[in-house]
């Protein structure tokens, strides 16, 4: 079952400039959701049409297989959310941060205690928050999220300005999240590098487009469809003539004769045939397409 849902959601802005068009997201329970794009490609206004933050003006939305404006609050209820930046008072402690929120969401005092030990803030004290550090307060932002004990969560860049060891711990702690407490995560960012490291689905979004969607395997397939095989060789054209006649599609490119990526026996064959014309091999080198090339490439297709 899917957690989220939008079909053929559109929005623009006063100005006519479509924003979004045509979004169809399917974001599965248990998932973790990488929702990626450039700054401006549409990642953030998707992810408050989906939270009720923005009136929808075309298509749909259903969370938890129930229609979003039909069930709003029920389906709020259920879900925590982290949209830009955080939202938290400074002059406040974590504690007391949170006591104003547990008013509101009516949960019981024991959770605040609860969502400060899963984001290592139980020892925070009297420090007020206005003095923790970037990452701890995308940590008590999360906190704040979490005190309704939601199904789902939806997090807006939550590294934005994180230095790389706070990346690293944010990236565990989601983790930890989605395994031990069963939460679906929808995390938006521009960072490829990153998200590659901690989802299982990924949509990526470009000018309003959805330009992929998947599984994280899926989408390392097609790195594999970038590798290719490099040979450095004494005679470039009789091994392009060579290795055409084995219909392995070679093609030239900065002195170098290219394949697309291989078997290991046919490489094996085509190094008897090309030692048996007398060309000699300086180099085989295998060289893998990258994601964020991959990135790239969707983007700009």
């Amino acid at each position: 079952m899917n957690c989220i849902e939008t079909k053929n959601l559109k929005h623009q802005f006063s100005n006519k400039h479509i924003v979004l068009d045509g979004i169809n997201l399917e974001v599965p329970e248990g998932s973790i959701y990488g929702f990626l794009g450039q700054n401006g490609a549409g990642k953030t206004t998707t992810l408050k049409l989906i939270l009720g933050l923005l009136k929808k003006q075309h298509g749909e939305i259903s969370m938890f297989g129930k229609n979003f404006e039909q069930n709003r609050i029920e389906i709020l209820k259920k879900t925590g959310s982290l949209i830009e930046s955080p939202s938290i008072y400074g002059h406040l402690t974590a504690v007391e941060n949170l006591k104003l929120l547990q008013k509101i969401y009516q949960c019981k005092t024991e959770r605040i205690q609860e969502v400060l030990i899963l984001t290592g803030l139980s020892e925070t004290g009297n420090k007020k928050a206005g003095q923790f550090s970037l990452g701890m307060k995308q940590r008590l932002s999360i906190a704040v999220a979490l005190l309704n004990n939601p199904s789902l969560l939806i997090l807006d860049e939550p590294t934005n300005g994180l230095d790389p060891n706070g990346i690293i711990e944010m990236r565990g702690f989601l983790k930890k999240l989605n395994v031990e407490q069963k939460i679906t995560i929808v995390i938006s960012s521009h960072l490829l590098s990153e998200v590659e490291k901690l989802v299982t689905h990924v949509g990526i979004i470009n000018n309003g487009l959805l330009k992929f969607q998947g599984t994280l395997e899926e989408l390392m397939k097609l790195k594999e469809q970038g590798t290719v095989n490099v040979f450095e060789t004494s005679d470039n054209d009789l091994t392009l003539s060579i290795m055409n006649g084995m219909n392995l599609n070679p093609y030239i490119e900065n002195n170098t004769v290219v394949i697309p990526l291989t078997s290991k026996e046919n490489i094996a064959n085509l190094n008897v045939e090309l030692t048996k014309k007398g060309i000699q091999i300086f180099q085989l080198t295998t060289i893998k397409k990258d994601l964020e090339s991959i990135f790239i490439d969707l983007i700009k297709n």
